[in-house]
């Protein structure tokens, strides 16, 4: 929940990822994990971007939204790395239900959902 709601205060413009979507991906929603277990809003992907991990944070550092520890510790033993360039934020009035607004269950990385 700490980092889905940086995304939404503007400290977090980077969401970071270790493999990337292999479909066209235009919107992310934002599920944040317990205590929460909401979706909380979405966002649009204005770039994605693909670099060696020492390169990607320094491309991204001042808006990561996280330290260099747990950017380090999240790309363990990874050469490169993927950091979606956040825009056009959208934070719900009232959080969502995956499993009932959205008709799946909490994924463990990420998953394609179609227009709903």
């Amino acid at each position: 929940p700490e980092f889905a709601e940086k995304i939404f205060d503007g400290t977090k413009q980077f969401e970071f990822r270790r493999t990337i979507f292999k479909k066209n991906v235009k919107t992310v929603i934002v599920y944040a994990s317990s205590p929460i277990k909401k979706v909380i809003g979405e966002f649009e992907i204005d770039t994605i971007i693909q670099e060696n991990i020492s390169c990607l944070w320094e491309r991204t550092k001042r808006h990561a939204g996280i330290d260099k520890t747990y950017f380090l510790k999240y790309f363990n033993k990874k050469q490169t790395g993927y950091a979606i360039k956040i825009k056009a934020v959208r934070k719900y009035i009232k959080p969502k239900c995956l499993k009932q607004d959205f008709s799946v269950n909490p994924p463990q990385s990420f998953q394609y959902m179609h227009d709903q």
